[in-house]
């Protein structure tokens, strides 16, 4: 593990299909063995699908914005200043389902993979692939 500074306009994002990503700490860009440190800009409409993290615990802050946040079966609207704590193996997912940006830090420990970072898709699975559609149309 080595010190470095990590000034924003050293980072490189990782555009994808819903916004940006950007690392902040793993294994590959500070050697970390116990803190992985994701930055994430989620656009209108994106997010990350239900997952799991079976080795990792993770705290999601929400920087700016605000997230439609899922944790198992229960979710809510978080924004700027708050947070979730995930244990490993707890199924949650992120999305923006509103007009402006959302950003936020995901922090997991302790590293795992080469890249600091594992993670399980559920979102093909019941009851997660269902169960948006499912909230929605108890709202209807």
């Amino acid at each position: 593990m080595f010190a470095r500074y990590l000034l924003e306009k050293d980072r490189e994002a990782q555009v994808q299909a819903w916004g940006k990503m950007a690392w902040l700490s793993g294994p590959k860009l500070t050697g970390a063995e116990h803190l992985t440190v994701l930055e994430a800009r989620l656009d209108k409409g994106g997010g990350h699908s239900f997952h799991f993290h079976p080795h990792q615990e993770e705290l999601i802050f929400v920087v700016e914005g605000r997230i439609e946040q899922w944790l198992e079966q229960e979710s809510k609207i978080l924004g700027a200043g708050d947070a979730l704590f995930i244990p490993r193996e707890t199924v949650h997912a992120s999305f923006n389902v509103f007009a402006e940006p959302a950003r936020v830090l995901a922090i997991l420990g302790p590293c795992a993979g080469p890249e600091g970072y594992e993670c399980v898709d559920v979102f093909e699975r019941a009851p997660w692939k269902d169960l948006r559609a499912q909230k929605e149309a108890r709202h209807v």
